[in-house]
């Protein structure tokens, strides 16, 4: 680890960005939603809608939220149909499937743990800063809301405290970045990610690389790895999971496998413990990386991220003008993704003193939206 680690949120209206920085850059990165959690680590009581032996697990139905499932290695083994339990989502639902469950449970009050009645929520799992607390134990949080902060120090303690420039320029510039489809790596390489349904394809291009003087195939041996480490932290960065196949540039089939060992070395330090399980015959290194919680282009992308993001701005706004009244005139999609969630209205209006007023204009664009007095 290269220095001390810094734990940074910035709050907006609906929304908690929280990065981990050292001297060298951004160490993680994570966006908290709380009124839209992904759900992960919330403790039900759940009821065993249907057993199924061919999928070794269960599927069992939660309060307000997609069916789950409960798979056998996870405690689904003795469950029947009908019966009350509690269970924990270890993974948030992905491409029309529910959340990923577990029955083995532990340190949860006997108040907590009667299993008769209705499915219900019991208790929410940690947002984005008491995850990466807990990755990171000895580093400080700085948070720029005083109301976050209070909320925080219950489970966090003085290792919360306020800064109101917690999230600088340069921060913002990093994070902002992670947005792009495309990353700049040493010794003049690039990465372009691809996300599709079943995987993520990552493109590598040797770029400036190609004019090293040096034979052709050791100057692509050598950018190659040296843009390693860098690639397996956007990896981590953008939270990419799931099966991730990587083109490196260059290089014939039979000479990448040659870079596994770096590969893999550069993937060691994630906590997520991602797989590198060899070459196909085209070259493509294939990757497995866990998912628990949505990637960050899932995050960014949709309705309620215009609309967040919308928020944001007017709160930057409210910030260097106070007594300014706006009104968000957004797509109709936006709109109602705004007005669907409890928090950030309501936040917003905490934060201005006032509501905001909110149109719905079917003719702006599927995401767009506008500012005006």
């Amino acid at each position: 680890m290269t220095g001390a680690v810094r734990l940074l949120a910035a709050s907006s209206p609906g929304e908690v960005r929280v990065a981990a920085m050292d001297a060298a850059g951004l160490l993680d990165y994570a966006i908290w939603r709380p009124g839209a959690p992904d759900g992960v680590g919330d403790v039900h009581r759940g009821r065993v809608a249907a057993r199924m032996p061919a999928l070794a697990g269960a599927f069992v139905v939660l309060e307000a939220s997609p069916d789950g499932f409960l798979p056998d290695s996870e405690g689904g083994a003795e469950a029947t149909e009908g019966q009350a339990l509690l269970v924990r989502i270890t993974r948030a639902a992905q491409g029309g499937k529910g959340p990923r469950l577990s029955a083995r449970l532990a340190g949860i009050p006997a108040a907590e743990a009667e299993d008769r009645g209705p499915p219900r929520l019991l208790r929410r799992g940690p947002g984005a800063a008491e995850r990466l607390a807990v990755l990171h134990p000895e580093a400080p949080l700085l948070v720029d809301d005083p109301a976050l902060a209070a909320s925080l120090r219950p489970a966090l303690g003085d290792r919360v405290a306020v800064d109101l420039n917690a999230f600088d320029d340069e921060i913002e510039e990093l994070v902002e970045a992670l947005a792009s489809p495309e990353a700049v790596l040493p010794g003049g390489m690039r990465a372009s990610f691809h996300p599709t349904p079943a995987l993520t394809a990552i493109d590598l291009d040797t770029g400036a690389a190609s004019a090293l003087r040096q034979p052709k195939q050791a100057a692509q041996m050598a950018a190659n790895r040296a843009a390693l480490p860098e690639l397996a932290r956007q990896i981590r960065l953008r939270n990419l999971s799931g099966a991730i196949l990587v083109d490196l540039a260059g290089l014939s089939p039979r000479r990448r496998g040659a870079l596994g060992p770096d590969l893999a070395g550069a993937l060691a330090s994630d906590p997520l413990r991602p797989r590198l399980l060899g070459f196909t015959a085209l070259g493509l290194a294939e990757i497995v990386r866990a998912r628990v919680h949505p990637p960050l282009h899932e995050l960014l992308a949709g309705p309620h991220a215009a609309g967040l993001a919308a928020l944001r701005r007017v709160a930057a706004e409210l910030a260097s003008r106070p007594g300014w009244a706006p009104a968000l005139r957004a797509a109709p999609g936006v709109a109602t993704a705004l007005r669907g969630d409890p928090v950030a209205l309501p936040d917003l209006a905490r934060r201005a003193g006032r509501a905001l007023m909110l149109r719905a204009d079917p003719a702006l664009p599927p995401l767009g939206w506008n500012l005006e007095e």
